[in-house]
């Protein structure tokens, strides 16, 4: 029977998902471009061959595009495209939440589930990843499968090793072959550093997971290889080993130190949780399984990571899994002054942002106090200001329920924590519903493409690109059914009438010969891409 606790945490992680998922265009980088993909898959494209804007697009397995093109199907009777296509981003997040749940009911007992979904849940690093549609949250639902199976694996190793395979299978098939090396490296070290995961039990748990994984792993790239070798070649040296040893066009950062760096505000509160939990139980305690699981995941996810020449912040939400299993025994075992401190930081800090974007509120579409208006209207020009009932009604009620969690949650070392993830919650829904106009304006390609296209001639053969985006192209096939040919590549290359070149605001690389500008423009505020479209002065006209 599902617990009252259970319920109102299930509730308390949905008011957190469903803010962001809706109401705004698909945005660049990582949002533009997966969505492309699942747009040309509804638009009949290839699940075995991931296209964008016309071209093979190779750079995930097919998972979570086929997730969200299933999502768009089903729910786009209701909403836009994209917004269907992205509700597929609650369902991994929602997933991932329910895994992290059991996993911390495995390792600490029934009453602690909730505690470690809701240290997930207060992760700034988490928030805004997780309400996009890009690969990555797809992969983390795997990882918290694979977490799952390894502590269920100590009571129950064939379903254990179900659920490792089956984590292992599902981050493979949404982002590629670092996931499951990552989960392969924890799966071998377990049973080194830990007793609990070294005998027979363990190994059924293995051999179960192989079973699991090999459907995942081995099916979509069979199909990939015999439908093409050289496409299955360039999906493995270069979209997965390449771009991990830097061997690609992509701009190498300096994994280790990047990865430091973003931790202390990406990871927190929960890094510092960590850090007390490592202190209390640096004696015998650090053998325990609940400790040694996700300290092992983390050190292994970390140095894999750190490891590569590709280093963002959105690789790094793999991490705070682990950070939020380790920190689940700290709130029973804070100090009170200490945990006093987080609730009344929590309290008074997220009560003054609540404020804070009422009052920016105000100023953006009541134009109260005007000095802010115009600010606001400066920085993130062709926004249209004024009162509407329904993002006002959705933030109105977040805002009380903030109050409520408040004044009704009574003293007792889990108040910090619900506090904070409450506090997250109410920041975030106000962000994304007060606010979600203005940043999409300012972020989307719709107002800009549909300017270029009153500017396109009535009859034309083709239009052709030069350094286009991944992004770009899949947005002008979105909104305009526009698919260029591109001169970056060879077979792609065309004489075309008409040739749309991306560059910068100051800096205009106009080609050489017949050619004559017909429009420019860039999206409201931006001042670095600028887009440029020429048309073939000697083309000859037909007589009327």
């Amino acid at each position: 029977m599902i617990s009252h606790r259970t319920v109102l945490v299930a509730l308390f992680c949905l008011a957190w998902i469903l803010p962001g998922l809706i109401g705004h265009d698909p945005w660049k980088p990582d949002e533009a471009y997966t969505f492309g993909v699942v747009y040309d898959m509804l638009k009949g494209g290839s699940w075995v061959v991931p296209t964008l804007a016309g071209e093979p697009f190779l750079d995930k397995p097919p998972l979570a595009y086929l997730a969200a093109a299933a999502s768009a199907q089903l729910f786009s009777f209701a909403l836009p495209l994209h917004d269907a296509a992205r509700l597929a981003t609650g369902f991994w997040i929602a997933l991932t939440f329910a895994f992290t749940a059991v996993v911390g009911r495995e390792l600490y007992g029934t009453r602690y589930g909730a505690v470690s979904a809701l240290l997930l849940l207060g992760c700034f690093g988490l928030v805004v990843r997780s309400h996009q549609l890009i690969t990555d949250v797809a992969m983390l639902g795997g990882f918290a499968m694979a977490y799952y199976g390894w502590a269920l694996a100590l009571r129950r190793p064939a379903a254990g090793g179900f659920w490792i395979g089956t984590g292992i299978g599902v981050g493979f098939l949404a982002n590629g072959l670092l996931a499951p090396a990552i989960l392969a490296l924890i799966a071998v070290l377990l049973p080194v550093v830990s007793r609990d995961w070294r005998g027979r039990g363990y190994a059924v748990s293995a051999l179960v997971a192989a079973g699991a994984a090999a459907p995942w792993l081995l099916i979509w790239p069979l199909l990939l290889y015999l439908r093409s070798e050289a496409l299955f070649e360039a999906w493995l040296w270069d979209a997965n080993v390449g771009r991990y040893f830097g061997k690609t066009d992509l701009v190498p950062d300096i994994g280790t130190v990047h990865y430091l760096r973003i931790l202390p505000w990406y990871a927190w509160p929960v890094w510092a949780l960590v850090l007390w939990v490592l202190w209390r139980e640096r004696l015998a305690g650090m053998r325990k399984p609940a400790i040694v699981l996700p300290l092992v995941g983390f050190l292994v996810t970390f140095g894999v990571l750190s490891g590569s020449a590709d280093a963002r912040e959105l690789y790094a939400l793999p991490l705070l899994l682990p950070l939020s299993l380790l920190a689940v025994p700290a709130p029973e075992t804070l100090r009170r002054g200490a945990a006093n401190a987080w609730y009344w930081f929590s309290t008074m800090g997220f009560t003054f942002f609540v404020a804070a974007c009422w009052f920016y509120w105000s100023g953006l579409e009541l134009g109260i106090p005007a000095r802010l208006h115009e600010h606001l209207h400066r920085i993130g020009p062709g926004y249209e200001p004024g009162f509407k009932w329904l993002p006002f009604s959705l933030g109105l009620a977040y805002t009380l329920a903030w109050f409520a969690v408040l004044f009704s949650f009574k003293r007792s070392p889990m108040r910090p924590v619900v506090v904070w993830a409450a506090g997250i919650t109410t920041i975030w829904a106000l962000t994304a519903t007060l606010f979600v106009g203005w940043l999409d304006t300012a972020k989307s390609y719709r107002a800009m493409i549909a300017s270029m296209q009153q500017a396109l001639p009535r009859k034309y053969d083709c239009m052709s690109s030069r350094e286009l985006g991944e992004p770009q192209r899949a947005l002008l096939h979105y909104f305009a059914a526009i698919i260029t040919h591109r001169e970056e590549v060879p077979e792609r290359r065309r004489n075309c009438e008409l040739l749309l070149v991306q560059g910068k605001t100051q800096e205009e690389l106009a080609p050489r010969g017949a050619w004559r500008k017909i429009w420019e423009g860039a999206r409201p505020g931006d001042k670095d891409e600028r887009y440029r479209l020429y048309q073939r002065s000697d083309i000859k006209k037909p007589k009327s």
